[in-house]
């Protein structure tokens, strides 16, 4: 009998050159945003596996709000750079601003290593947004991929 303290297995999930595991105990934005809501009552928030991607090796990531500032969905609260694109880094749920990950300042390859645990950016006191599940987040994955590779059809056929 599984331990109900352990969180369900991961999915794993595989498209085209991209694949990953998918935790099922997270909810996803559709900015590639993952949340897992801690016993505090704080939002733990990070990026998707399919977002650490996108912005290739992560350089430095910088807040332009602190702590016990109020923040909300869709709300500009910092930037990430990686060697691939430099990124707003956007609030995806409403509350105030509790922190970033410390432990990004001296492991940064925790963003990549460990995307869904300790590689989170930043945390909300606040309410759970509205959000996808897991399956709902595999059908934007499904989506976004989908729509790179048509991209990458036509620039080749021009």
């Amino acid at each position: 009998m599984p331990d109900p303290a352990e969180p369900p297995p991961p999915i794993p999930y595989k498209r085209a050159r991209f694949s990953t595991r998918l935790p099922v105990d997270r909810l996803y934005s559709q900015a590639h945003y993952w949340l897992a809501e801690m016993a505090t009552g704080e939002l733990r928030i990070g990026m998707t596996k399919f977002a650490t991607r996108m912005l290739g090796d992560f350089v430095e990531m910088q807040f332009s709000v602190a702590v016990g500032d109020p923040v909300e969905v869709g709300q500009p609260i910092g930037t990430i750079e990686g060697f691939k694109a430099v990124s707003d880094i956007y609030c995806v749920a409403n509350g105030r601003f509790a922190g970033a990950n410390p432990r990004l300042d001296t492991e940064p390859m925790l963003l990549e290593r460990e995307p869904y645990s300790n590689g989170w950016l930043y945390s909300v006191q606040g309410e759970r947004p509205a959000a996808l599940d897991v399956h709902e987040y595999i059908g934007l994955l499904d989506a976004t991929i989908d729509q790179m590779l048509r991209q990458q059809q036509q620039d080749k056929s021009c």
